[in-house]
């Protein structure tokens, strides 16, 4: 959740900091591109997006294994999941 709101903020302030909309904004965007602000706003959004896609690619592969694993027969139904088997 950290790492979500960290790359929305990010996002909002560089689209308005950075690049704001209309055909000004696009002449804007050539000079303040290389500002340490805007700069900042690129890094932040790049790095919480490779960790938000790990978290998603993480608990989707972690759920196939556990479905996967289910269904071959390697672990009793519920064991996957946390719950104990009795």
């Amino acid at each position: 959740m950290i790492a979500y709101s960290a790359h929305y903020a990010s996002s909002k302030v560089y689209d308005y900091v950075c690049v704001p909309d209309g055909y000004m904004g696009f002449l804007y965007g050539f000079v303040s591109m290389g500002s340490p602000i805007c700069q900042a706003g690129l890094s932040i959004m790049t790095n919480t997006q490779v960790s938000y896609s790990s978290l998603i690619t993480t608990s989707f592969s972690r759920l196939f294994i556990d479905v996967a694993s289910v269904a071959v027969g390697l672990e009793p139904p519920g064991a996957a999941i946390g719950t104990p088997v009795k």
